[in-house]
């Protein structure tokens, strides 16, 4: 049995008392160098629940269990169509780890409703929320270990890196990108998913007690409670546009063919259940898009169709092709787009567009940028991009501190923001504004001192 006290945390924090995960198997002599390879889960590795009649076991088990649960899931986005989850991990003082086998098992309700108000220990938990939901594992309350990571300022969050310079131990992250829909699950998969949420709650517990110190309790509390409410992103209005490499498309022709091509791909992997890239790779839809093969031999020719999974349909890539071929000038997509919808223009044309809303967007992201140097983190997690975009293009007329913390307010960002940044904005605005105005006054006053010559 291995006991490691918990390493100290961020330099200005106090270090974390406590001890870390106990029992962990861990290989012989590794704790000289002062970081521990977590090699096995320290209740060794549980069976897969399959049956419901495991599920309720160990549902049951999680119900009489204490404090916060662990909970992480395994996509197989890379392999598989959507976000589904294909493995659900759960941990919990008095009930161990508990291995759930979702496709077997797509109804947690039950588990959601044993753990009832417990709070609920993710990394990153925007990327599992959506695929726990579709199976009814909804979390009231919720403790992000990456976001907190954030918040206190670590430059680095992924979970093996926080698990590492927090607690002093290594995970090994090499399967992160496996194929999660096989059956049955490797052992070594089993291993590394259980793993995931070994150290989960001690980390929870270190980053916490560094939340207390740096005084981002309540910055914490209140990120936590956005991410359960955050609702869905809305679809994208041209979806095909994030196609890897399309900037190689100069022509509005070029984006039909990405366009109908992207399409047809995507209805096929839906139909089919595989990842959109493993149908059609991206660079063969830009190489299609470039020089328009009109046949079999012109289609060959591109190395991206030649695949297993590409040959099957091309019937389907060829009249995809020429649908773009034949579609009308009016028809045609525009070669720009990424406006954001109701809101600014791409940033990078607003000193042509708008000289002084360029201004104020340049002033106020150094505002922001100094205030989270100040506060000792990213910029993005002080407020976020779009919002300071939306602020910047269209402030609020008056525009004063009161004014401005209601926008923000409008544009998602949370009370701890706003208190931080609303004044410091305000004065930013103001301050680009009383520019504009004093440059426009100089050159008025240049063009009225100019004589006309005889």
């Amino acid at each position: 049995m291995v006991r490691l006290p918990v390493r100290r945390g961020r330099p200005g924090t106090a270090g974390n008392a406590g001890i870390a995960a106990t029992g962990a198997r861990v290989s012989a002599g590794s704790e000289a160098g002062g970081i521990v390879p977590l090699l096995e889960p320290r209740d060794g590795l549980p069976p897969v629940v399959e049956t419901d009649e495991v599920l309720a076991e160990v549902t049951a088990r999680l119900a009489s269990g204490e404090g916060p649960v662990a909970v992480d899931a395994e996509r197989a986005s890379g392999y598989r169509y959507g976000q589904r989850a294909y493995l659900v991990q759960l941990r919990r003082a008095g009930a161990g780890t508990v291995l759930i086998d979702p496709i077997a098992c797509p109804d947690l309700s039950g588990v959601d409703a044993a753990v009832g108000a417990a709070e609920a220990v993710l990394h990153a938990a925007s990327q599992d929320l959506p695929c726990l939901a579709e199976i009814g594992f909804q979390p009231r309350r919720l403790f992000d270990t990456e976001l907190a990571g954030r918040l206190l300022g670590y430059p680095r969050v992924a979970l093996g890196t926080l698990v590492e310079e927090v607690l002093g131990f290594h995970l090994e992250k090499g399967h992160s990108a496996a194929d999660w829909s096989a059956r049955p699950l490797r052992e070594e998969l089993l291993r590394y998913a259980a793993l995931d949420v070994e150290v989960l709650i001690e980390l929870r517990d270190a980053l916490a007690a560094e939340l207390a110190v740096q005084g981002k309790t309540e910055w914490a509390r209140q990120e936590f409670e956005a991410v359960l409410a955050a609702r869905p992103a809305p679809a994208r209005a041209d979806p095909w546009r994030r196609t890897s490499g399309i900037h190689r498309v100069q022509s509005r022709r070029g984006l039909a063919v990405v366009r109908e091509l992207w399409l047809a791909r995507d209805k096929i992997a839906q139909l089919t259940d595989l990842s959109p890239r493993r149908v059609l790779p991206d660079t063969a839809i830009v190489e299609a898009a470039r020089y328009l093969p009109a046949n079999h031999t012109q289609l060959a020719k591109i190395s991206g169709f030649a695949g297993r999974q590409a040959r099957r349909h091309e019937k389907e890539w060829l009249a995809a092709v020429a649908r773009a071929r034949a579609s009308a000038d009016h028809e045609l997509p525009e070669t720009t787009g990424g406006a954001i919808p109701n809101g600014p223009p791409p940033a990078h044309r607003w000193a042509e567009r708008d000289p002084a809303a360029a201004a104020r967007l340049a002033a106020t992201r150094a505002v922001v940028a100094a205030l989270a140097e100040e506060n000792r983190l990213p910029a993005e997690n002080l407020l976020s991009p779009d919002a300071l975009r939306r602020l910047s293009w269209d402030p609020p007329r008056p525009c004063d501190e009161r004014a401005v913390a209601q926008a923000l307010a409008g544009y998602g960002a949370r009370p701890w923001q706003i208190e931080l940044t609303a004044e410091p904005i305000t004065r930013a605005l103001l301050d680009a504004l009383a520019d504009v105005k004093a440059d426009a006054k100089e050159t008025d006053m240049l063009d009225g001192s100019a004589e006309p010559r005889g």
